[in-house]
């Protein structure tokens, strides 16, 4: 395939342009450097049409078949890196429609009965967007499987538990695992809610009114996989919807996604020591020989913007467009592909590094003990043997925090004259809440740190994602 001429673009526009477009137009107007990315799905999407107008009687079956067989080649052409594409024919529908009348000659005119590029470029775009969430929902079942397997391991090893960075309360390393696969979790079902409700097929809609044409717009639908068509010409051709949705639902992931790389960064480090990366998600210095770099985190952690911005660039698209469809629409892709990019190499990456990574029990442990971690399990205590209320009791372990403090030493190192001095009711009971292997075991509530709560969602979630 050679490349068109402006005299070939204007045939395939119709009669009604004269002269061809000047150089600048032809460039701003052209999308076919991104949306050849559509070319499957634009394929797929005609070899349906063009089956229904055969049986529908509107094309003949030869015709039809004529047109399948050439679609197929153009699609091996395009497979095959053999194809070549021209920006003089502005996008991938026009692209294959022109190769596909040079494989099959006057046939190839017949496809475009009762469809217009608006209602076709949507069920594309569409299709490709839904591809994405399977892929997504691939992706994600994936990373939480390796968090699971984390998660088991470490069922019953203590680390200690954050808010505002600073240490509060003991946790398992398995709870902490388990806390990802819930965010993931929520990920995976929003890619699941944005895909059944994007599927509903535009194709049909043509231009806006729909057709004349007696098309069947049930056979194309269920012929593209999709489970009705679209309900509205209108709507049909200017929604993007599915496609804001997906990158609504991919924000909130790749969210996820930095707030766990974002640890992996802090516990990787020499002053936390908590886990190890392996080298396969690591770099080097060029200068320090002993520096061992979270560049793989780093990176999800700085490309979640891309996903981010394309979010909000879509969105600003598409707020002030009146129906049905504008130029502004083809605006629409760039940003969704480059987030779809993205967030699966984000996924793999972060899969990658949770199966890779060892935990280091040891540093875990000895981090959980510190920064008076079990102070809540001494204020409980107090409330619940004593009968304090638990003002009183919170005022009674801040001032034994503060005297252990003064020492240089934690709460259990404290004797207990020394606890009685903060209040006479304590006995030699309390020192058995005061480690942090009791207090992690006592966190029996569903959904606690308890190993065997931890276990429990550890099963839930295996058949989940079995």
């Amino acid at each position: 395939m050679t490349d068109k001429t402006s005299k070939t673009s204007n045939k395939m526009w119709g009669g009604r342009f004269a002269a061809g477009p000047d150089a600048i137009m032809e460039a701003i107007n052209a999308s076919i450097s991104f949306d050849k990315r559509m070319a499957a799905q634009d394929i797929a999407g005609s070899r349906a049409h063009a089956s229904m107008l055969a049986t529908q009687g509107i094309i003949e079956t030869s015709d039809a078949e004529a047109i399948r067989e050439g679609l197929l080649t153009v699609l091996s052409e395009i497979e095959g890196g053999t194809f070549e594409y021209s920006a003089a024919l502005e996008d991938i529908h026009m692209n294959v429609e022109a190769r596909l009348k040079e494989v099959i000659g006057e046939p190839a005119g017949r496809l475009h009965t009762g469809r217009s590029r608006n209602d076709q470029v949507a069920t594309d775009f569409k299709l490709w967007v839904r591809d994405q969430c399977d892929a997504a929902e691939g992706a994600l079942v994936a990373l939480i499987r390796a968090l699971l397997t984390q998660a088991e391991a470490g069922a019953d090893w203590v680390m200690p538990g954050f808010t505002h960075l600073q240490t509060a309360q003991p946790v398992t390393w398995g709870h902490h695992m388990m806390a990802y696969v819930e965010m993931f979790g929520r990920d995976l079902s929003r890619m699941r809610d944005a895909r059944a409700r994007m599927n509903e097929s535009p194709l049909g809609a043509a231009a806006l009114a729909g057709t004349s044409f007696p098309i069947d717009r049930e056979m194309t639908a269920k012929a593209l996989g999709f489970d009705r068509p679209s309900a509205n010409s209108l709507d049909a051709v200017s929604d993007r919807d599915f496609a804001l949705e997906y990158l609504g639902s991919a924000s909130i992931c790749a969210m996820h996604l930095s707030r766990f790389a974002e640890e992996l960064v802090i516990w990787s480090s020499a002053q936390f020591r908590f886990v190890t990366l392996s080298d396969r998600f690591s770099t080097g210095s060029s200068i320090m020989p002993q520096k061992k770099n979270p560049d793989a985190a780093e990176l999800i952690r700085a490309k979640i913007g891309r996903i981010f911005g394309a979010n909000v660039a879509l969105m600003m698209v598409m707020k002030g467009l009146p129906l049905a469809y504008s130029k502004d629409m083809q605006e629409d892709k760039e940003q969704v592909f480059d987030a779809a990019d993205n967030l699966m190499l984000a996924l793999a990456a972060m899969e990658g590094m949770v199966r890779d990574m060892s935990a280091n029990r040891d540093q875990l442990a000895a981090a959980a003990g510190s920064g008076f971690s079990t102070a809540t399990d001494l204020a409980d205590w107090l409330v619940r043997v004593l009968g304090l209320p638990f003002r009183d009791a919170h005022h009674i372990t801040g001032a034994l925090v503060a005297m252990a403090e003064t020492q240089g030493c934690d709460l259990p190192d404290l004797t207990l004259e020394q606890m009685k001095l903060e209040h006479d009711g304590i006995t030699e009971d309390v020192f058995s809440v005061l480690g942090v292997e009791n207090s992690v075991n006592s966190r029996i509530s569903y959904g606690g740190t308890a190993p065997v709560q931890v276990r429990a969602q550890i099963a839930r979630w295996k058949e989940l994602v079995a």
